[in-house]
């Protein structure tokens, strides 16, 4: 595993991007303290849930339990002024 500062990451990303084509992590940090770390990329295609796995079963994480409900309903039209133009008006 590689540690590189955010500076020479910038100056030589070239080269740690080929590090990691080969399998290597590296490190980045910033003033000492890790920062984020670049792996490679999986090649075959993983599922979020796939991918989770891991910190699922460390119990680091879970999955909601109930479905997401992602229908927003539309915008309910109202007569008369918007707020934002009686704020404004009220602001003269």
């Amino acid at each position: 595993m590689l540690t590189a500062g955010v500076k020479d990451l910038k100056n030589k990303l070239s080269q740690y991007l080929s590090s990691v084509k080969r399998g290597e992590d590296v490190i980045v940090t910033e003033r000492g303290k890790v920062i984020a770390r670049i792996l490679r990329e999986n090649p075959r295609e993983t599922s979020l849930r796939e991918a989770l796995h891991p910190l699922i079963m460390r119990g680091l994480i879970t999955f909601p339990t109930d479905q997401i409900d992602r229908d927003v309903p539309p915008p309910i039209e109202i007569p008369g002024k918007p707020v934002s133009e009686m704020a404004i008006e009220d602001r003269r």
